[in-house]
């Protein structure tokens, strides 16, 4: 059967949403000891692992000991669920086309850190999330669905990052699902998913 290994740093509300959606999670990994997603997990008798980053002088190291820790699990897909650490360009290509992140914004737009504020600041009228391929090139891999929130004129960053995270919980499983299932595809650079499968979702 096939399975996923979710890479966390804190909460892991997005891991939350895919067990619920009944996805097989071999493994929960972590490079914080305290992540409160790992007590989540092992609460449900998912398998969980910690690589501390704190514990390897380079990021090459930790990389490599946290490639350890995943390939150990054998997973077809690896999903990034706030897991806050910058990646090398070589552990991206060991697992590149079979590993996912969730980013809270529409990219290409506001790629990287204070998406909300940042969006906010830029009086955008629509915001929301994106599941995409994890490429070398931070937050600009081959977008797989995307999640647009309306930005309300009383929206402060707390309460339009509230919704967008709803929406967060509602795609990511739904992205993880096509792929564990042979749906999605790559051409040209762009991920395309096979049937009839709409690839935006606009939430109220």
């Amino acid at each position: 059967m096939k399975s996923v290994v979710i890479l966390i740093s804190g909460r892991g509300s997005n891991l939350q949403a895919m067990v619920e959606a009944g996805l097989p999670v071999a493994a929960v990994i972590s490079n914080r000891a305290d992540a409160a997603g790992l007590e989540y997990a092992a609460g449900r008798g998912i398998a969980t692992a910690i690589v501390p980053h704190r514990d390897f002088a380079t990021r090459d190291a930790f990389d490599a000991a946290l490639a350890r820790a995943i390939d150990s699990f054998r997973p077809d897909l690896v999903a990034l669920a706030g897991f806050m650490r910058i990646f090398t360009e070589g552990f991206v290509l060991r697992y590149q086309g079979r590993m996912l992140n969730i980013h809270p914004s529409l990219l290409p737009a506001f790629a990287g850190l204070d998406t909300h504020a940042r969006a906010l600041a830029a009086g955008v009228k629509l915001h929301g999330c994106t599941v995409h391929f994890v490429t070398p090139q931070l937050d600009h891999g081959p977008i797989v669905i995307q999640a647009a929130v309306p930005v309300l004129a009383h929206d402060d960053e707390v309460g339009l990052a509230a919704r967008v995270l709803a929406q967060e919980h509602r795609i990511y499983p739904q992205a993880a699902r096509w792929f564990l299932d042979g749906k999605l595809v790559i051409e040209s650079g762009v991920a395309r998913v096979k049937g009839d499968h709409p690839q935006q979702v606009f939430a109220p």
